[in-house]
């Protein structure tokens, strides 16, 4: 009997989490149980980025593209994914929205 290991990273398991907390599913009128706005379109997650905390509704078919993985890894560094304040990125909005541009 063969053991199987998971190939699934740490990183992995936290994103999920981040993106199920974050992300309109299991939302229902208005809000989920956890009291989060529920105006994230299915398939969709919110991240905040720069000084301000600007909120911006993002696909999650993003996390698969390695110029958005380097940003999930910045804010892995800087805050880590272990707190309640969604999910921060830590860069300049201009060079986000230049980077989102890039990506569409």
């Amino acid at each position: 009997m063969a053991i199987r290991k998971s190939n699934k990273s740490p990183q992995t398991s936290a994103l999920k989490q981040i993106v199920k907390r974050c992300s309109s599913f299991g939302k229902k009128n208005g809000y989920d149980q956890d009291g989060l706005p529920d105006d994230v379109p299915k398939g969709h997650f919110a991240v905040y980025v720069g000084e301000n905390r600007s909120r911006y509704i993002i696909p999650i078919s993003w996390l698969d593209r390695p110029e958005f993985q380097s940003l999930l890894q910045r804010a892995e560094e800087e805050f880590g994914f272990k707190h309640g304040m969604g999910l921060t990125i830590p860069c300049e909005e201009v060079v986000f929205r230049s980077l989102t541009e890039m990506i569409r």
